[in-house]
């Protein structure tokens, strides 16, 4: 096992954003015979398939195995999760300190923060080929092709909009965000940032083409889009720039055909958040051939890094001292009735001596001795470690195989609160009325208006801090947290009593400043590579971490 261990990476490395080719088909005759046409359809139909296929296991952003954050689209969901305050990537040797602790290595010279950037303009320009080869020759059988190359083109759009904008969309709808790049050139030397409203246009657009494309369009399982992933991503283009009755619109034709998950699916130990089920409207998969389950004895996964279970000696969560926590404030905000809490360890485990907190542990896993030693190797407690992503069913001890599993894009839950929420902005009463459905199927017990956070009244309503928390608890580890902290302009709360954030980035800001409040490290630079060649591209200021932690005497 090549086990690789935190070094802070100070050399930048100068990658080219555009480098990659096609093939061209170029007859030497006017006509096409039918093995050109052949071959023609066949590499078409190999790079629409390269859209979804390349969503993870190929190491994109080195291709070396040496950097266990390198595992493609999932990865973004916990390097935006830990900037905030539910996700905390606890232990000794964790490969997301850098995101948490707004590490000098997110600067625009350094490696780190080259990763988004390579990785979502590498899948924009596949689209753009895609969409390229679709337009030079617009023939009937090509179109549904075309019709995912849109749909994923706006959907990568979206999430870096949001990560790189130099203000939130509702501080600033004019904020700077990306280059925006409509084709398959390989470079561009003077091409502006786009603003928000442009981008979105451009997105929203994008979708509504996706959407004629891929009408009557089957696909054969949840991992490409169809129209219903099309009508989510609308739902989340129209909830960003608050087009409340088009969010309300789109989010509820998404939820069509698809059921909320039970207690029964949402914590079960063998199909935990690692399989399709009626919930899943998108998703990602990981082969036994892909490179980062095979190369590094699959350490570098997704599975390395969140499942903590598994009967071999590898993996960073359930071996090497690296594994997530859920915030310690927003766990006890979730009350016992709910269901969701269960895939979570109460913090009371930790006052429980060895062979007591292993039967107590038995609640939550079937491996409590093996847990128990993960919490020993990240010199940690047990309480908050989560157990919502569980290995593949019955090969708890194989090694790699266990981490070839499924990981969630877009669910249905997330349909239902964008319609609760945008209803609710309309109409508060019908808003209250979807949430209070949506919160019943979690717990028996729910009654609106308990969640109310104290930091939260300043920026939205009583109403939209009770969807933010169901949101919080829903998608935990899913991606969306740092998107609805900017998107909601709100504060960060690290720092309270009997916190579990890591000492010396105890951070609290309440959000007084224009879309500041949460200092910049969550408005991420553009490589330098890009603002050297590309002369009218802007930079955001380089993140400064503060120096130690902050409003210690705060109280909820």
């Amino acid at each position: 096992m090549k086990k690789i261990f935190l070094a802070l990476a100070t050399v930048a490395l100068a990658l080219p954003l555009f480098t990659s080719c096609i093939e061209e088909i170029d007859p030497q005759t006017s006509s096409v015979t039918e093995k050109q046409a052949s071959n023609a359809l066949s590499f078409y139909a190999s790079s629409v398939d390269g859209l979804t296929s390349s969503l993870t296991g190929q190491f994109t952003y080195s291709g070396s195995d040496n950097h266990p954050y390198d595992f493609g689209y999932p990865s973004f969901f916990l390097q935006r999760d830990v900037m905030g305050m539910d996700m905390v990537p606890a232990g000794t040797n964790n490969w997301y300190s850098t995101w948490y602790e707004c590490s000098v290595a997110l600067a625009p010279l350094y490696a780190r923060c080259q990763v988004p950037w390579t990785y979502y303009y590498k899948w924009i320009d596949n689209c753009n080929k895609v969409i390229a080869l679709y337009k030079s020759s617009e023939t009937e059988d090509r179109k549904a092709g075309a019709g995912i190359a849109y749909a994923m083109r706006a959907m990568f759009y979206q999430d870096i909009a949001r990560m790189y904008a130099a203000a939130p969309y509702c501080v600033n709808k004019e904020a700077e965000t990306v280059p925006l790049v409509l084709d398959d050139s390989e470079i561009q030397t003077s091409n502006p940032r786009a603003t928000f409203s442009a981008i979105y246009a451009q997105i929203i657009e994008d979708l509504n083409t996706a959407e004629e494309y891929l009408k009557g369009y089957e696909r054969e399982n949840i991992y490409t889009p169809d129209t219903t992933v099309v009508f989510g991503l609308k739902a989340r283009a129209y909830l960003e720039i608050q087009d409340w009755a088009n969010a309300e619109k789109y989010a509820k034709k998404a939820a069509e055909n698809y059921e909320v998950m039970n207690e029964a699916q949402y914590t079960s130990r063998d199909y935990g958040f690692n399989t399709p089920n009626d919930s899943w409207m998108f998703g990602v998969v990981y082969h036994d051939t892909d490179p980062n389950i095979k190369d590094n004895d699959g350490d570098s996964s997704w599975g390395s890094i969140m499942i903590m279970e598994n009967g071999f000696d590898c993996g960073y969560a359930a071996n090497y001292g690296g594994p997530m926590f859920i915030d310690r404030h927003l766990y006890e905000t979730i009350p016992t009735t709910d269901f969701r809490r269960n895939v979570f360890v109460d913090f009371a485990l930790d006052a429980l001596d060895g062979e007591s907190q292993a039967e107590a542990l038995q609640a939550y896993t079937s491996h409590p001795v093996q847990i128990q030693n993960s919490a020993s190797a990240a010199q940690t407690g047990v309480g908050g470690m989560e157990f919502k992503f569980r290995p593949q069913k019955d090969m708890y001890d194989t090694k790699y195989t266990a981490w070839i599993v499924s990981v969630p894009l877009m669910r249905v839950e997330e349909m239902k609160l964008i319609e609760a929420e945008a209803a609710g902005m309309q109409n508060v009463d019908r808003g209250i009325q979807l949430l209070t459905e949506f919160g019943k199927t979690r717990d028996a017990s729910y009654v609106y208006g308990g969640h109310q956070d104290a930091y939260g009244n300043a920026s939205t309503s009583q109403f939209q801090n009770e969807v933010w928390w169901q949101r919080r608890v829903e998608l935990w580890g899913e991606g969306f947290a740092t998107f609805d902290i900017k998107r909601l302009n709100k504060g960060i709360i690290r720092n309270y009593a009997d916190t579990n954030h890591l000492d010396g980035y105890r951070w609290n800001f309440e959000n007084k400043e224009q879309g500041q409040n949460y200092s910049n490290w969550m408005n991420l630079c553009i490589v330098q590579t890009e603002t050297n060649y590309n002369y009218a591209c802007t930079q955001n200021p380089t993140p400064v971490a503060p120096t130690d932690n902050t409003n210690p005497a705060f109280v909820w």
